[in-house]
């Protein structure tokens, strides 16, 4: 019997629409299995609490609840969460915060596919 290879599960959370679904686009075309989108931090962690994605791609800045406390809520929930943070240029300050936070990686926008599967690949490692 054939073993097939487990798809890597992925949790993509962005407020802006497109920026979810260039994400999803690029992941479900290299065979990455997208198992929920969320728009704020709060809805974030309550699907990463429900569906248990092996990587959460994160943009810093939204509305309810900005990135870095949604790592926070969910590296207390799950301490072994792989979280990769999603920021726009001249957000230094704040990809340093959450990487301190718990974050393993950050990509800036806009997202070229291959660095955003480069940092996928190396987090999941």
């Amino acid at each position: 019997m054939l073993e097939v290879e487990k798809m890597t599960r992925v949790l993509i959370v962005d407020d802006a629409a497109f920026m979810r679904m260039m994400i999803k686009d690029i992941l479900e075309k290299n065979g990455f299995e997208v198992v929920g989108e969320a728009s704020n931090g709060i809805k974030a962690v309550e699907m990463y609490k429900k569906e248990k994605p092996e990587v959460v791609t994160m943009d810093i800045t939204m509305p309810d609840m900005d990135g870095i406390e949604a790592v926070k809520q969910i590296k207390e929930f799950d301490p072994a969460a792989k979280v990769i943070m999603c920021s726009a240029m001249g957000q230094q300050s704040m990809v340093m915060e959450a990487i301190r936070a718990g974050a393993r990686d950050f990509i800036v926008k806009p997202f070229q596919a291959d660095r955003v599967l480069e940092a996928i690949k190396k987090t999941i490692g």
